[in-house]
């Protein structure tokens, strides 16, 4: 029987982790620098993971899920924003694009709890854990019989 230990061991949290679909990247997110953001990194067959941490989050994220092919990687923002970031292969290593937001959510707890949302294999369409009951929308106001109001 093989001994466990630990895959990652920053001075923050490591949290919501999740393999590449081929299993050679391992995707995260870490608060070891203030606030949650995503990171990548490589995933040796041997088991261990790799020193080559990739900041993949811009300005704050969490709970990343890849899409099945592997060329793009999604997460949640901050701001409670579905964000996708293009992947790109080059040679062993991995490049990743500009995150941009696709839409927003109104995910429990910011998205901290892992499985509030999923997608799709092929990454277009997603099921989202929403609040139910609040709005974040104005109250609308209905003024009856108004031209009554307007003659006083």
């Amino acid at each position: 029987m093989r001994k466990a230990y630990p895959l990652l061991n920053s001075p923050g949290g490591d949290v919501l982790a999740r393999f590449s679909p081929d299993g050679r990247w391992l995707a995260y997110s870490s608060d070891e620098s203030g606030s949650p953001e995503v990171y990548v990194r490589s995933f040796t067959l041997d088991g261990h993971i790799g020193r080559d941490r990739k900041r993949v989050s811009g300005s704050g994220g969490f709970q990343p899920i890849w899409r099945r092919d592997g060329k793009e990687l999604f997460f949640l923002s901050a701001k409670d924003e579905i964000m996708s970031v293009p992947v790109n292969r080059s040679g062993g290593e991995l490049e990743f694009g500009l995150p941009t937001a696709l839409f927003k959510t109104r995910t429990p707890a910011g998205g901290h709890i892992l499985g509030t949302y999923d997608v799709t294999p092929d990454g277009q369409r997603f099921l989202i854990g929403e609040f139910l009951g609040e709005s974040t929308s104005a109250t609308a106001t209905v003024i009856l019989n108004w031209p009554a109001i307007l003659q006083r």
